[in-house]
Parts: C-alpha cells; sequence; structure tokens
C-alpha cells in the first residue's frame, strides 16, 4: 500500500493543493482556464422562447453574477443563454479575424497543423467530411469571426491579470474523498482554430483524483479525465499505472487538446471520430454488409464502426504549461453545492445556436446539463468512472471476507436443501410408480406427475445455484489470499478501449497525397457534373468508372495499391455474380432444385444401404 500524500486533518484547499494537476497545452493554444465572475461581466443574458425569439434581458457590460442568478419566470421550452461575442457585421468580422492573425504573430503563437487529418482517412470518410461541412449551413454554425471575437477579449483579460484559474470540488461518496478540477474556458475554438469538429462559445471541462485514508493519512488510487469517445473505466488510470499515467511529484498530468480542451494521459494526435447520423436501418444494412465483407470474404480488417468522420484532437503538450512547478502556477477557487453561480443558474454559459445535435451550443455549468438536469459527473462522480462498485483498497479485504462468509453459509443452507429435495423427490418417484397399473388412480396419478416435475426442477435449480457459488467463492478466496500476501490486480485490467495517439508512422505522406486529399472530393463532384451534362445516358456506368479510378488512384499515393485493388476485385466479382443470377434466374433456380432433388436422393439411399 502506497504512502499516505497529506494528512486526514487537511482542509479541502489543502486536499485540493497536493494533488493538483500539471496541464499542458498545444503550441497555439490561446485560451486557458479562467474565473467565472469576468467572463459573466463581459457577457449579456438572453431568453430563448419556443417560438424561435429571442429576447436580450441584460445587456453586455450590466450584467454581474449576482444578476445572473436573479429569479425570472419563463415558460415551458424556454432556454437562458449568456453571450460573450454579439452579433458581427462584415467590418467588424474582418477586424476580428485580421487582429487575430496578428494577436498569434505578437503571442508567437502561431499553429501548424503538420499532416492534414484528411490524408489520413480514406475517400468515404472525407465525403462524410464534406457532407458534415455542409449541415453547418443548415444548423446554427457560429461563425469563425465570432470565436477571432472571443480569442482577443479573453486576451484583453489575460493582459489585465494573469491568472490561471480552476474550480475546485471534495466531496466524499463511497469510502472515497473525491477531488474534482473544473477548467472553465471562454470559448471553444476546435473547428475554426484547429480544424476540428465544432465552435461554442465557453467550456468545461474536468478531471477527477480519487483517494483513501489509511494510516492516518489520504492516498491515491485513481484519476479521471473527460475525453472524446470515452466513458466510464476507459476514464480512469490507477495511481501505479505506468503507462498512460505520467505523475510530477504527487500531480497527475493531463495533456489538453488544442481548442477541445479534451484530456489525455499521453502526449500526441487523437483521432476523434464523429458518426454521421442515419436511419437505422441504413445503420443496420452497414453493419450486415461490413459483417459479410470481413467474416464471409475475409476482405480488410475488422472493427469498424460504421460512416465516421475523422477529426485530429492535438494534444502535443508543447506549449503553456500550468500547475505546480511550472512557469505559471493555479489559483484555486474552491466550489461546492452551496456556490450561487453553480446551483443557481441553470441556463446555458454561452451562445445557444439551435444546432440540433448540439455541437455548437455552449454547454451548461458544471453541476447541470443543457437541458437543466443535474449533471452526472458533478452528482454520481463515483459513478462517472465506473467505481461505484469498487471499494477503497483498504475495505476492499473486509468486504471480501464478509462476502466469502455469506456465500459460506449459504453454501450449507444449500447443502441441506439439496439432501431434503433428493428425499422428497424419491418418494414422489416411489409413489408414483406404486399408481402404475391401477386405472381408477389416473387422476391423482396425474397431478402427482405435475408435482414430481416441479420438485425435479427445484432440485436442479439448487444444484446448479450450489455448482456456481461454488465457482465464485473459489474466485472470492483466491483473491482473499492474494490480498492478505499484498499482491494487486494489474494496473491495466478495467480498461476496455484505451485512448492512443495517432501512431508517427501513419503520419507520414507526403505533399501529393495531402493535396489530393484537400481537392478529391471537390474533383470527384466536378466529374459527376462532367458526367451528368455531357453523357446522361450512360451516367451510371461513367460514375462506377470514375470512382474506381479515384479509389485505385488514391491507393497509390497512400501505398495500398495491392490491398485497393484485391478489394476492387472482390467487389466487381460480387456484381458479376449478381448480375449472372440476376440475367439468369430461371436457369440458376431450376439447378438449385435439381441440386436439391439429387441430394435428398443420396441421402435416403444411403439410410437404405445401411
Amino acid at each position: 500500500m502506497r504512502e499516505p500524500v497529506i494528512p486526514s486533518t487537511a482542509t479541502d484547499l489543502e486536499v485540493l493543493r497536493a494533488v493538483e494537476p500539471v496541464v499542458r497545452y498545444t503550441h497555439g493554444e490561446q485560451l486557458f482556464p479562467m474565473e467565472v465572475e469576468p467572463y459573466v461581466r463581459g457577457c449579456s443574458l438572453w431568453l430563448y422562447r419556443d417560438d424561435d425569439n429571442d429576447e436580450q434581458l441584460v445587456p453586455e457590460g450590466s450584467l454581474t453574477v449576482d444578476g445572473l442568478l436573479e429569479r425570472r419566470e419563463a415558460a415551458f421550452g424556454s432556454l437562458f443563454y449568456l453571450r460573450y461575442v454579439g452579433p458581427l457585421d462584415l467590418a467588424a468580422s474582418t477586424r476580428a479575424l485580421g487582429a487575430l492573425r496578428r494577436l498569434a504573430k505578437e503571442q508567437h503563437s502561431e499553429f501548424h497543423a503538420g499532416v492534414g487529418r484528411l490524408a489520413r482517412g480514406g475517400l468515404l470518410p472525407r465525403l462524410g467530411d464534406g457532407l458534415f461541412a455542409l449541415s453547418l449551413l443548415l444548423r446554427g454554425k457560429v461563425p469563425g469571426a465570432t470565436a477571432a471575437a472571443a480569442v482577443l477579449k479573453y486576451a484583453e483579460l489575460r493582459a489585465q491579470e494573469e491568472r490561471y484559474v480552476y474550480q475546485g470540488r471534495v466531496v466524499r461518496q463511497g469510502g472515497w474523498t473525491i477531488c474534482q478540477f473544473w477548467f472553465f474556458f471562454a470559448y471553444n475554438n476546435w473547428r475554426s482554430g484547429f480544424h476540428g469538429v465544432n465552435d461554442h462559445e465557453s467550456d468545461w471541462e474536468m478531471a477527477t483524483v480519487y483517494l483513501y485514508e489509511a494510516d492516518g493519512g489520504l492516498v491515491p488510487e485513481w484519476v479521471a479525465y473527460a475525453s472524446h469517445d470515452f466513458h466510464g473505466a476507459d476514464l480512469r488510470r490507477r495511481w501505479d499505472d505506468r503507462v498512460d499515467l505520467e505523475l510530477e511529484g504527487n500531480h497527475p498530468v493531463i495533456y489538453a487538446g488544442a481548442g477541445s480542451h479534451a484530456s489525455y494521459f499521453r502526449p500526441g494526435e487523437y483521432q476523434a471520430e464523429v458518426p454521421l447520423p442515419v436511419p437505422e436501418q441504413v445503420r443496420g444494412l452497414g453493419e450486415a454488409l461490413a459483417r459479410f465483407w470481413h467474416h464471409t470474404l475475409g476482405q480488410g480488417q475488422e472493427g469498424g464502426r460504421g460512416l465516421r468522420i475523422p477529426f485530429i484532437d492535438f494534444a502535443r503538450g508543447d506549449g503553456l504549461a500550468l500547475g505546480p512547478g511550472q512557469a505559471h502556477e493555479w489559483v484555486p477557487n474552491p466550489i461546492d453545492e452551496t456556490t450561487p453561480w453553480a446551483y443557481g443558474y441553470r441556463g446555458l454559459w454561452g451562445l445557444y445556436a439551435q444546432d440540433p445535435i448540439s455541437g455548437e451550443n455552449a454547454p451548461a455549468g458544471p453541476m447541470y446539463n443543457r437541458d437543466g438536469t443535474p449533471r452526472a459527473s458533478w452528482f454520481d462522480p463515483l459513478g462517472f468512472a465506473e467505481l461505484d462498485h469498487v471499494p477503497p483498497p483498504p475495505r476492499e479485504l473486509e468486504v471480501l471476507e464478509i462476502q466469502c462468509a455469506e456465500l459460506e453459509a449459504r453454501q450449507a443452507k444449500l447443502d441441506e436443501l439439496i439432501v431434503r429435495e433428493t428425499a422428497l423427490l424419491q418418494e414422489l418417484g416411489m409413489r408414483l410408480r406404486s399408481m402404475e397399473g391401477h386405472p381408477h388412480l389416473a387422476v391423482q396419478h396425474e397431478r402427482l406427475e405435475v408435482e414430481l416435475r416441479e420438485a425435479a426442477r427445484k432440485l436442479r435449480d439448487l444444484r446448479r445455484e450450489r455448482s456456481e457459488s461454488q465457482a465464485v467463492l473459489d474466485g472470492l478466496q483466491e483473491r482473499i489470499e492474494r490480498r492478505r500476501a499484498g499482491r494487486s490486480d494489474d494496473a491495466r485490467v478495467h480498461i476496455r478501449n484505451a485512448a492512443e495517439p495517432v501512431p508517427v508512422s501513419t503520419m507520414r505522406f507526403n505533399r501529393a497525397a495531402e493535396f489530393w486529399a484537400a481537392v478529391s472530393i471537390s474533383v470527384l463532384l466536378v466529374g459527376l457534373a462532367a458526367l451528368v451534362l455531357f453523357d446522361a445516358a450512360n451516367v451510371w456506368s461513367g460514375v462506377i468508372v470514375l470512382v474506381i479510378a479515384f479509389v485505385v488512384g488514391e491507393s497509390v499515393l497512400r501505398g495500398t495499391f495491392v490491398r485497393t485493388v484485391n478489394a476492387v476485385a472482390v467487389i466487381l466479382a460480387l456484381i458479376a455474380a449478381v448480375v449472372l443470377v440476376i440475367h439468369y434466374l430461371k436457369w440458376v433456380l431450376a439447378a438449385l432444385l435439381i441440386a436439391t432433388a439429387v441430394f435428398l436422393v443420396y441421402q435416403r439411399l444411403r439410410e437404405l444401404r445401411a
């Protein structure tokens, strides 16, 4: 068992400071964790009504945290939200974008993506990416100039007073002492700044450290980081996990995604995938075709999850570092259920962009979801990382011994029941056989048969429970022996799907591949337009030839020519087989019937000879 890092008598603030994380950002990041109050003072407050009308309740410059908490009546379907950047006309947008470029040069914070994300995916994901980009025209897109204005506004606050703040919370549940570190940002500029999925005003991110009490002190056992595409146990790492978890003293290290601010355990570039929203029937058809392709035909690699658009989350860790021992340390701001702005305001902390899939809508605060319901990571921090069923290490042996004793008592009871039910079943069997040959006992015989079958089922259930419980008991006893010997589980046994940086080898594409990735979909669409205009009679055959040419040409650039040609050959063979079956359907059906008839005759003649 590890040594305590802080006395049990420490205050909540002292506990937070003892294990507060070090966060490393990517070069080019311009938005960092800040206080809530300056942000609120720079916002206006709005009310969205379900008739699509927005009303400004408090103008920018007049809002305070106390004013934010004033009680305001609103009808069902309404939504309160803040707005950090007001509407921009063309001139203001141009000025904001120009000023942002100048600011990046002054701060030496220009971002370079390196290998483009589109070069890492195939033609189909890039087509999906084009559809995703077009969807922004229909679902409340937040303009890039808004992101620029938000960055500039935050830069002014940072220039006045450079403070990096986390909102820290300590809660005790199930024998655990839980430290939550909430990071608030003025803006999420993942899309406009770093070629990611979305932009939205404000951002809340969170990391959690779980400690237990032993030897008069608190010992850290688990760390959980909120991240894209991961949930439950996959979010956490044990304190002694040296594969993923990096520590600086007693401070876990977080590598934050550029613009998205998602948290990762290791530095690198992570591929986040956004599924295209498709009807359930289409998704089911796609999964069936994928199984046929992988299992029946043995083509490609299994594990695909449908049509998904790849986006890169840059968590390189080569930019500003915040936390203990760094050039800039944290300013902690303790919060709890009584913090007025945390519990008193259930609206959004930024613009409600009316995005139907919510990607461009601002988030709510740490205690609530966007619809105002309680946020699970706040009221159930153990369940958030699937630790609600894991006792603290000092209690584990006690829990195991109690379970073992209860199961042993149950096994003894089962042994008694099995002996009694076996004797009863034998008695019923003898009574049943004594009735045979006596027609006048037919009714009683039938009732007794039902009773005997029920007794036999009950005895089978008891024996099954006895056998299954013995296996569980053996496992408990083995675990107790391991704990008494001081041996712990594999630190990574709980992980089902770990976040892994994209390997460097997959990022080595030449300029030709990157250029082709940028223009391929547009070239394909122009080619399709040319077919429609100049060869409409043969458009479908032209489409097939055009797509095959694109796929094969891209495989040359990506170094997958042989595999791609093989896949194309299999697809063409399948198409040819379908065409032949349709064309000669009558003969194919007749051949199948005759073959079936011959097989059945052969089987029956074999029986006769036997």
